[in-house]
């Protein structure tokens, strides 16, 4: 059982620690304990979709989505950067209102946004998910879905403190222009380029 326990952890955390500087900027964002608790519900989901794709594809079929095909969600981490980037300096009631906005009406989209990113940079840990639940009898499967659900929450909770870090948040507050807009867009490059969509879509068109 312990050993499940810690391989299960070890899993979790070889393929989720990119998740930490992703949810340190999104929490730096401020939001209220309303827009926070949708960033965990996001992440959950994110990851659970991640999870269940994988038990099916080991247990079921190999009906995984081609790699090139996960890899256009890239687009959103690059769409979101793009819109920081071109937003430029606002005033600071202008951007009183739009923080409104996000912990207010625009949870919904927070929680959905979250989950996004969490499976588009999240989609090669398909790679390790499937051969990992493959080899596991249905109570380790339990185990360890278990130590990920607590996982997520400790992860979720890590980069909250962080972010509430004095000198982090203020270095994030400063330099958020850049960060963010770099991070994102570098992201979503990233995805696309490891998940072989640009060469699929030059495929296409060629």
């Amino acid at each position: 059982m312990l050993q499940s326990i810690f391989t299960a952890i070890a899993v979790y955390i070889s393929t989720s620690i990119d998740y930490l500087f992703i949810l340190l900027i999104i929490f730096s964002q401020s939001y209220t304990k309303k827009g926070v608790r949708q960033i965990y519900w996001g992440q959950y989901l994110g990851t659970g979709i991640l999870v269940a794709v994988s038990l099916f594809a080991a247990y079921v079929l190999n009906f995984i989505p081609q790699d090139w095909v996960i890899g256009l969600l890239g687009l959103i981490p690059i769409y979101l950067g793009v819109r920081v980037a071109l937003v430029g300096e606002e005033e600071e009631e202008e951007e009183d209102e739009v923080v409104e906005k996000l912990e207010t009406r625009d949870t919904s989209r927070l929680f959905w946004t979250v989950a996004l990113i969490t499976i588009a940079s999240g989609g090669d840990n398909l790679g390790i998910y499937i051969p990992y639940f493959t080899a596991l009898s249905a109570l380790e499967i339990g185990v360890a879905l278990v130590v990920f659900a607590i996982s997520i929450a400790l992860l979720c909770y890590i980069s909250y403190r962080l972010a509430k870090v004095s000198f982090v948040s203020e270095t994030l507050e400063k330099y958020e222009r850049i960060i963010v807009p770099v991070v994102f867009i570098g992201l979503g490059l990233y995805i696309m380029a490891e998940s072989g969509t640009f060469q699929a879509l030059l495929n296409l068109f060629a």
